[in-house]
């Protein structure tokens, strides 16, 4: 009882979809020729060493340990 071509029952069975076969799709293809720009990268990492020797030697000169002098001299050469 073959009332309806076997091409349209195939096309009834699968719903429709065309077939890629290996090709790409209008989607991937379009998604090929736009790439997504690349993320940024990520801040560099702050330097808490410099900062902590600087508040270290901040406190050796609020307790009298360093002079002024000194204090500048060592400060000179924790920062950059």
């Amino acid at each position: 009882m073959l009332l309806v071509p076997r091409q349209l029952l195939r096309a009834g069975m699968t719903g429709d979809v065309p077939y890629y076969g290996g090709r790409f799709s209008p989607a991937q293809a379009y998604a090929a020729a736009h790439p997504q720009p690349r993320p940024a990268p990520p801040p560099p990492a702050p330097t808490s060493r410099a900062d902590q020797q600087l508040a270290a030697l901040q406190n050796l000169f609020a307790a009298g340990v360093l002079t002024a002098e000194e204090y500048q001299q060592f400060a000179a050469r924790v920062t950059p």
